[in-house]
């Protein structure tokens, strides 16, 4: 009886030791851009951190592209920590942690939230992890988004008063009726009140064809792509109007395409810009589930039948080490037409390399590199080919850090440096911010912010506050900002003093309905600008 006792006791020590739940990755929507700030909108922020990761998918792939520096009950603020280009309605995740049991100990994120699950980020599983409650057993197949934005422009300057409105439907349908086709689309139709006949010329002027594609597995290890789709393994190339098959074989890949590009000017489609390529590629993953993955590619792109541009494209990620994130791609140019002369070459013309380390839980540093230079298709731009020949080459440098002491303390410093060569100065710039995430009196979050910019033109400083609050939890979610901002310019007398106020309210009116409103005023010596944003997203 006395062993039986012990080992009663033993389990239940162990069992309270251990207990843990599983939070899968959840989903939410970016809802509003304002500097450097971006806020996403979630169902509900009870599982997500200050610091926390964000991460973009493309393809089959997830990027690490926004850290959380305040949140609310359904909205984060977050910042950029990589070159990833964003826009209104991307949607974005966090990684899957484990929360440990809280009557026995504090939560705390799974080491190596870095090394992202690939697997499809359900909108049940976000939604029930929102909520609290277990998801259903039953897989939605069908998910995404459709939403109405109007951006209102009035001012007493030159550029005077204007409205674009924009609409957005982005779906993900997967093994449709219990087949082994799926579909996605992401499309948006934006207009201006006085370019209507730009677009009744060409529809192509207002509509945006992102992604349209249908997706066929016969087999597991088998993948056939049919439409505009961007291919995650060579993701510089961008879309890829056409056909596009993927085998893998255990942890070797192989992959081929063949289509066109679309329009450089109207991103329509462009029969005449075609496009072919192949690519081979090895992922590895270790026994603690973190992987790396490289993928090399050649591609050829042709423009009515002649060599427009030709090169190697080299991919890889790696996220083995704990807590550990690389991310690299480099371009290598085979082809080059100059004065009629073709032949072949080895160039190496873009270069992008990211690291992030998250040194303890409350600690974190990412850093970039990046060199760029024109892209040169030989037949596209056969008329100033000598003179972007010439160009030196565009280097940057990026580094950032974050750092909680306290629970709802964060501070954070991000510095950027981009020179060229033929530049009378570099660009640079320093931004160093704290937020508070539960000031007392007010319960609302607080950041304060100090830029400093400098140019070959203009030296800037920009000073701002933040507050954003739940007004009414769970249901309405409110901000306000004010920046201060100094230009003071190099080749010309005087200096630009502008004092910007932005208000944003974000009205969850049901589960998967919500409404925005923002407003944002900049103030100057001789002109004011106003500008008003409404947005209207209906998720499915």
């Amino acid at each position: 009886m006395k062993n039986f006792a012990l080992l009663c006791i033993l389990l239940s020590l162990t069992i309270s030791s251990t207990a843990q739940t599983l939070v899968q990755p959840i989903a939410g929507n970016i809802s509003y851009i304002s500097g450097n700030s971006v806020y996403v909108r979630f169902g509900s922020t009870e599982n997500i951190s200050v610091g926390d990761t964000l991460f973009f998918k493309q393809g089959e792939k997830s990027m690490p592209v926004l850290v959380v520096d305040n949140k609310s009950s359904i909205s984060c603020v977050c910042s950029s920590i990589s070159g990833v280009k964003l826009k209104v309605g991307d949607v974005l995740s966090t990684a899957q942690k484990v929360i440990k049991d809280t009557k026995s100990m504090k939560t705390e994120e799974v080491a190596g939230t870095l090394a992202v699950s690939d697997n499809k980020i359900e909108v049940a599983n976000a939604e029930a992890a929102a909520t609290n409650k277990k998801p259903s057993n039953s897989k939605k197949n069908v998910y995404g988004k459709l939403s109405l934005s109007s951006y209102t422009s009035l001012s007493n300057s030159t550029s005077g008063n204007n409205q674009r409105m924009r609409y957005t439907f982005a779906m993900n349908a997967e093994d449709i009726g219990n087949s082994k086709i799926s579909a996605e689309t992401y499309i948006s139709f934006v207009h201006r009140d006085d370019n209507w006949s730009d677009i009744q010329n060409n529809v192509f002027n207002g509509l945006k064809i992102y992604n349209l594609s249908v997706n066929y597995k016969p087999i597991e290890s088998l993948k056939i792509t049919l439409g505009r789709k961007i291919n995650s393994n060579i993701s510089n190339l961008g879309a890829i109007d056409g056909l596009q098959v993927e085998k893998s074989w255990k942890s070797i890949l192989t992959g081929a395409f063949v289509g066109s590009r679309p329009d450089y000017q109207d991103y329509s489609i462009n029969l005449n810009l075609l496009q072919f390529g192949g690519y081979i590629g090895h992922l590895y993953r270790n026994k603690a589930n973190r992987e790396m993955k490289t993928t090399f590619a050649v591609v050829e792109q042709k423009n009515k039948g002649a060599t427009d541009r030709r090169f190697a494209y080299l991919q890889h990620y790696n996220a083995l080490a704990k807590n550990l994130y690389f991310f690299g791609t480099a371009e290598i140019e085979l082809y080059q037409k100059v004065n009629g002369e073709q032949k072949s070459t080895f160039n190496i013309t873009n270069l992008y390399f990211m690291l992030r380390y998250r040194a303890l839980r409350n600690l974190s540093f990412s850093a970039s590199y990046s060199a760029r230079t024109n892209l040169i298709y030989y037949e596209t731009y056969k008329d100033f080919v000598d003179r972007l020949l010439e160009d030196e080459a565009l280097q940057g440098f990026r580094f950032s850090i974050n750092y909680r002491p306290v629970r709802k303390l964060s501070i954070g410093v991000r510095s950027g440096y981009r020179s060229r060569k033929d530049d009378p100065k570099p660009t640079k710039n320093l931004r160093a911010y704290v937020s508070y995430s539960n000031v007392p009196g007010i319960n609302a979050s607080a950041t304060l912010s100090a830029t400093l910019l400098e140019t070959a033109f203009l030296k800037g400083q920009i000073y701002s506050l933040r507050l954003s609050k739940d007004l009414v939890p769970g249901k309405l979610f409110g901000s306000f900002s004010y920046r201060y901002v100094k230009y003071d310019y190099t080749y010309t007398l005087g200096n630009a003093l502008q004092n910007v106020g932005d208000l944003n309210l974000t009205w969850r009116v049901m589960k998967k309905l919500s409404l925005s409103v923002a407003y944002e005023g900049q103030f100057e010596n001789s002109f004011s600008y106003n500008r008003i944003y409404v947005n209207l997203l209906k998720r499915f």
